[in-house]
């Protein structure tokens, strides 16, 4: 490729990173969870959106404020955005992205990326998380190509 497409072609992946992290974030507030929301898209190598994820409850257990507010109890029930994602995409995920907002997925999460065989995972930037460096670690090991975005506005 010259250099001018390859421009080009990095500009317009940009373009469609920052579209599917404002979808992600969009679906963030569908979480009934007061202290945090997160959102998940995943799309495959057409850009097509293939799934949407938030964290929540299972199906079936009710949204009770004493669960969402209790902080133990909450993290023994909730579902993170990005299992929502793959567990709703019911199909092979290989060679997908990945994108989760407002930061990256967690350590635990991204094991279960790997394993679904997500390719790329985009998020934006945000190092107040404990499990970041983790994170990133199981990914790089994986192969799975880690985009983190900076200074964009969504």
């Amino acid at each position: 490729m010259e250099l001018g497409i390859v421009a080009a072609h990095t500009a317009r992946v940009r373009r469609w990173d920052i579209r599917f992290l404002k979808l992600a974030k969009h679906v963030a507030g569908w979480s009934k969870d007061p202290r945090t929301k997160t959102g998940a898209v995943i799309t495959d190598s057409q850009m097509r959106v293939l799934s949407l994820g938030f964290n929540g409850l299972p199906q079936g257990i009710k949204d009770l404020p004493e669960r969402l507010r209790n902080r133990e109890l909450k993290a023994q029930l909730i579902l993170h955005c990005e299992r929502n994602a793959i567990l709703f995409a019911q199909r092979p995920l290989k060679g997908c992205t990945l994108y989760t907002w407002p930061f990256m997925s967690c350590s635990v999460c991204a094991v279960e990326v790997v394993q679904s065989g997500i390719s790329r995972h985009v998020a934006p930037y945000c190092d107040d998380r404990p499990w970041i460096d983790l994170s990133t670690q199981i990914f790089y090991e994986a192969g799975v190509e880690l985009i983190i975005l900076e200074s964009i506005r969504i």
